[in-house]
């Protein structure tokens, strides 16, 4: 995988596209394969592949391979690993540039047929995950150049897609499918061939050289990560985890007008995704704030602002996701800017307060206080549609989606019998989040000044949260029930939803403790993380995208949860567990989900064929769950940085912490592990801020 902006590759190990496997492979941009072949060929046949891997900062693939043995009429003319030929690829303003380097270790020169095979099908992204359309645009006739081929596609939103590739040096025979190149190189020296391939969808596109664009490539990536605090453990393979995960985060951000945003993972969701774009934000808000600036900025700019149905949308709303692709162009699906999700208003609110407790950047928490206003009307206004006094959802348009929180597949809300929940749903996490939302708000506004409207928050909070509990406990079960259907029936089924309830706050201190034992026994703790399902729930499948898989993320919002109880402990087994499985990801790469069987000696877990690899919520769910283990609070505002109870895993004795922020002050730390605590010195202090340790 390769991703940069709205434009993102997925390859073979060989650095081909092709129609193989999932049929996912592709060069796409905003919503569009603009690329679904491009394969070479060394005399005609496929070359022996040695080895290939993508750089720990995501921004170059590279690609050994060599040739096998070469034969004519019988007799083999170049022996097999005579020919080393070197491919690297990466990503910049919506080109993907490619050098195939040729070095020749044979004692005498060698000519070589080189052939690189492409194509163009212009497909929606939709379209690759399965959907059928009636109907497509006309492919238009291909410009063949002597050293280019343009492809072309008008779509019927009357949209001309143009693939362009480019050659350097020109090919001794190109059509519109195939470039030949007749190469020469001498004993010992080598020769290189550029290509490159640019999406336009009708914007002004910028080529440059390879060399250029490489070196423009690398200074983005070294900008995301300059305000980054760094992390750097005594266990190497924790910072394999670390790095991939931060890498990973930055990747998947795009900026925007309003500053940087996580889309939310490759292939299926390389765009904007509400929900996640928050969760990733607070996930790495300790490391650097800016992402919840830029997260808040667009959403704040994107609230909806009248009642659609069509796109689920109401005013004051968040943004569930948006889409840039001709099916959503032409209302085929309702993702061009669709509203259908229950917890973003919410979720929104909380990222605010976080925001400003993490920063103290009151002047922006200003320009977004009507945003937050309008949001927290929707809550009341819009939110409980049938006056009950728990914030619910209801589709709007048949298009859109059907289950509307996190887990939202069309099976995910279901009783104890698997019956599923009949809509408006209620979810049990949401009320956690309204509840949070509530206390987040009068936080805010106490900052603001405005005393009389924080009471008022409080107020509804505490309300809140005494018909939460009276409403959704399950004293049988040890836990809150998922849901509340539209009869108002409890959907009495164990799932990691009660988790978000402690990461919120909502839970009842007791009930907090009897949750996180819930979730740590073994029909929900595989060994590897807690399951989305328990397995004594009818519908549990651990193969399933939702009853029984397991999410990093959803398991780091948990350990945060458990740690703001005073749990570190429950929240190290999730730690370890996580990391364990990180072990046997490849490129140390943590996956959107994994199946939820129980952990096997000598074992990795099982993946999860078509989970997004990166996904930025999962990504920063390793900073999270490290968060949690160390009990780690920054206030801005009062200039503190607090440890709670601080802990860390037999795996770490030592930590180091650079350059973390607290307003305008920075601080290195180190935190080492003791026989029966834990240890936070201060290394280095530039401005005013105090450093508290709790035990």
């Amino acid at each position: 995988m390769l991703k940069q902006g709205d434009t993102f590759a997925v390859f073979d190990r060989y650095g081909d596209i092709q129609p193989a496997g999932l049929g996912e492979e592709g060069l796409y941009h905003e919503g569009t394969r603009f690329l679904s072949r491009l394969r070479l060929l060394l005399h005609e046949r496929r070359p022996l592949l040695l080895s290939s891997t993508v750089r720990e900062d995501n921004l170059l693939l590279t690609v050994d391979l060599t040739n096998p043995d070469y034969s004519v009429k019988g007799d083999v003319v170049l022996e097999r690993d005579t020919v080393h030929v070197f491919r690297t690829s990466f990503l910049w303003h919506g080109t993907c540039y490619n050098r195939i380097q040729v070095r020749n270790f044979a004692l005498r020169p060698i000519s070589m047929a080189l052939t690189m095979l492409f194509a163009a099908d212009f497909v929606d992204i939709f379209e690759v995950r399965g959907m059928r359309r009636e109907r497509r645009g006309t492919v238009l006739p291909a410009r063949v150049e002597p050293s280019s081929v343009e492809l072309a596609y008008r779509g019927l939103d009357d949209v001309v897609r143009r693939t362009r590739l480019s050659f350097l040096p020109p090919p001794v025979e190109v059509s519109e499918s195939a470039a030949v190149y007749q190469i020469e190189v001498p004993a010992h020296e080598s020769e290189d061939i550029y290509i490159q391939v640019s999406c336009d969808a009708g914007e002004a596109l910028e080529l440059l050289s390879f060399d250029k664009a490489a070196v423009a490539a690398a200074a983005d990536i070294s900008d995301l990560r300059t305000h980054d605090a760094t992390l750097r453990a005594s266990n190497e393979l924790f910072n394999d985890w670390l790095n991939r995960s931060a890498a990973d985060l930055h990747m998947m951000v795009t900026h925007t007008p309003k500053g940087p945003y996580p889309y939310a993972g490759v292939p299926w969701f390389n765009t904007v995704f509400g929900r996640d774009g928050i969760i990733s934000a607070l996930e790495y808000l300790w490391i650097n704030p800016e992402l919840a600036r830029g997260v808040l900025g667009y959403l704040a700019a994107t609230q909806a602002s009248q009642v659609n149905p069509d796109q689920d949308a109401e005013p004051g709303k968040i943004l569930h996701e948006t889409r840039r692709g001709e099916m959503a162009a032409l209302g085929e699906i309702p993702f061009g800017q669709y509203y259908g999700t229950v917890d973003a208003t919410p979720l929104f609110v909380m990222l605010a307060s976080a925001y400003y407790r993490r920063t103290a950047d009151q002047a922006f928490i200003e320009t977004i206080w009507p945003n937050i206003e309008r949001a927290l009307e929707w809550i009341e206004v819009y939110g409980d549609s049938d006056g009950d006094g728990f914030c619910d959802y209801a589709r709007k348009t048949d298009k859109g989606l059907q289950t509307q929180g996190w887990k939202d597949s069309v099976d995910s809300v279901f009783h104890a019998d698997g019956t599923l929940a009949e809509a408006p749903v209620a979810l049990c996490e949401v009320q956690g989040y309204v509840y949070a939302a509530w206390r987040a708000a009068a936080e805010i506004a106490t900052a603001l000044g405005f005393s009389e409207r924080a009471v008022r928050y409080d107020n509804n909070a505490d309300r809140l949260q005494e018909r939460f509990e009276e409403a959704f406990w399950c004293e049988e079960l040890s836990t809150y029930a998922l849901a509340l259907d539209a009869h108002k029936r409890p959907c009495r089924v164990r799932t990691s939803n009660a988790g978000h309830c402690l990461f919120a706050g909502i839970a009842s201190p007791l009930r907090a403790s009897r949750v996180a034992a819930t979730l740590l026994d073994e029909t929900s703790f595989s060994g590897w993380g807690i399951r989305t399902v328990a397995s004594t729930e009818a519908r549990y499948n651990p193969m399933a995208y939702h009853n029984g898989s397991i999410w990093p993320h959803d398991n780091a919002l948990i350990a945060l949860g458990f740690a703001r109880y005073g749990l570190q402990h429950q929240a190290e087994k999730l730690l370890n567990g996580l990391f364990d499985a990180s072990l046997y990801m490849d490129l140390r790469r943590m996956p959107e989900l994994f199946c939820g069987f129980t952990r096997r000696d000598c074992e990795g877990p099982t993946r999860y064929p078509v989970a997004c690899a990166p996904q930025a919520w999962a990504a920063g769910s390793a900073f999270l769950l490290l968060q949690a283990c160390l009990g780690l609070t920054i206030d801005a505002p009062r200039a503190q940085i607090r440890f709670f109870r601080p802990y860390l895993p037999e795996s770490l004795e030592r930590l180091w912490i650079q350059n973390l922020r607290a307003g305008a002050a920075t601080v290195d730390l180190f935190v080492e592990r003791h026989p029966n605590d834990v240890g936070v010195s201060l290394v280095r202090r530039e401005g005013n801020v105090d450093l508290l340790i709790v035990k």
